[in-house]
């Protein structure tokens, strides 16, 4: 039998307002949400929330957990654990690992392994291939996030690059979900830098080889196929504010089929910043200019962008320390995502509701997850308790990744995460795990 909690005199952020209450969590759902409540009895657990935001569980829709096949990166209980210190009650994993998502077999070992070891809850992105079409079609909607196309370089076999495999996979009845990058621009710009520069090319070429147009192209082309076959299309991690104009910001989200996320690096750091943070900040697709990053704000706060995410994605810090051409691209985020976008409400860029909006009660819309991502009655309790005025800084020594690096390191966050609750299992409390109970697999209402 799970503990009973009663969450006191808090401010809760739900739904578009923000307002003092109380909230019961008995048998890992919520059980009422009132101005003011009594505990029944001696065993529910009082906690003061005195000053704290409650907010749902954050849905982080991409991360990479690099199991199987890449652990010494990062593995599902490490990186788990690192994203419910962050607040991330639920997320979902992306297919290119070793040996790759792209069969039902390989993608249910994944779930399996998940269900031995994640304190957060999740779901794991079925991965499509030039030769899979016929196992996507068998790919639960119920019990699988979405289908994922990797229309970009980023991973090697796993990039689908023949156009009757595209529409096949987007004729299918399934969510889908594309990185959009063209291959096409980015050998011919990587051929031009490597004439230019040899073997010794300038990390800040990143974003001129993963240029807007390689991305913009993509992106096209992924909307271009949904709407020629009214598919169900999330684009992941949009970089340029060209990107945007193929959005829309129709209203309501659950009618809207053509759908987009930003990630926090995106919004967070630009080009400027290469010649000192050098690989720390080389994803694909590439962080790109000041312009494009006030591009992106403008789209998310407007509704054209829907999602906020993380695209966490670990390397160790002797993989990031090679040369351009063999620096892989990605980092660790899912830890600072949330006192990151905490930084923006402080400076005003935000409102607390409208980040909830993006990282919490979106994903479960788009997605169709269910009793979750809203501080609702009866829900899932996936809750996170932050003090806004806790200041605290990165450093090395509290990363919890198993890279142990942060692109963050050395800044300066005002707002701590102090508990994490997961399916009302308090799993993160004021710096320290308990990890008697683990997250669930996440379902989706879909027909």
């Amino acid at each position: 039998m799970s503990k009973s909690y009663l969450i006191k005199n808090a401010r809760i952020v739900n739904e578009g307002t923000v307002f003092e209450g109380d909230v019961l969590i008995e048998n890992g759902r919520i059980a009422k949400i009132d101005t003011s409540i009594g505990p029944k009895n001696g065993n529910v657990n009082v906690i003061d929330a005195d000053g704290k935001f409650l907010l749902p569980g954050i849905i982080d829709d991409q991360v990479h957990f690099r199991e199987p096949g890449l652990t010494h990166k990062g593995d599902i209980y490490s990186e788990s654990r690192s994203a419910v210190a962050g607040g991330i009650t639920s997320y979902m994993e992306q297919p290119n690992t070793k040996p790759a998502a792209t069969t039902i077999e390989e993608l249910e070992k994944k779930y399996d392994r998940a269900a031995q070891v994640s304190l957060a809850n999740y779901s794991f992105n079925m991965g499509a291939s030039n030769d899979n079409l016929e196992e996507l079609k068998r790919v639960s909607k119920r019990n699988v996030s979405g289908i994922k196309i990797f229309m970009g370089s980023s991973t090697g076999n796993m990039l689908v690059d023949q156009q009757k495999t595209l529409e096949g996979i987007f004729q299918l009845d399934h969510q889908l979900i594309t990185h959009c990058e063209d291959e096409a621009t980015i050998k011919a710009n990587l051929e031009q830098a490597k004439e230019e520069y040899g073997d010794a090319i300038p990390m800040r070429m990143h974003p001129v080889i993963r240029s807007e147009q390689a991305c913009y192209l993509s992106s096209k082309t992924a909307v271009d196929l949904a709407k020629k076959y009214d598919s169900r299309l999330h684009v992941f991690h949009i970089s340029t504010a060209l990107e945007t104009s193929l959005f829309t910001n129709k209203k309501p989200l659950a009618e809207k089929k053509i759908t987009s996320e930003v990630c926090i690096h995106h919004l967070w750091f630009d080009d400027s910043q290469y010649d000192t943070k050098g690989s720390l900040i080389k994803w694909n697709p590439a962080v790109k200019t000041a312009k494009d990053r006030d591009g992106l704000w403008k789209a998310l706060l407007d509704d054209r962008l829907d999602v906020l995410a993380t695209d966490h994605a670990p390397h160790t810090l002797e993989e990031k320390s090679n040369p351009y051409l063999s620096a892989p691209s990605g980092g660790p985020l899912v830890q600072h995502f949330l006192p990151a976008m905490m930084e923006k409400v402080h400076d005003g860029t935000i409102s607390i509701e409208k980040m909830v909006e993006k990282m919490c009660h979106n994903p479960a819309i788009l997605f169709r997850v269910e009793e979750r991502g809203f501080i609702r009655e009866g829900y899932h309790a996936d809750l996170v308790l932050v003090a806004p005025n806790r200041p605290w800084s990165v450093s090395r020594d509290n990363v919890l990744s198993k890279c142990g690096w942060s692109p963050f390191e050395g800044t300066l966050f005002k707002s701590k995460i102090t508990h994490t609750f997961v399916g009302g299992h308090l799993a993160y409390n004021e710096g320290k795990f308990d990890e008697s109970s683990l997250g669930e697999r996440l379902l989706f209402n879909r027909d």
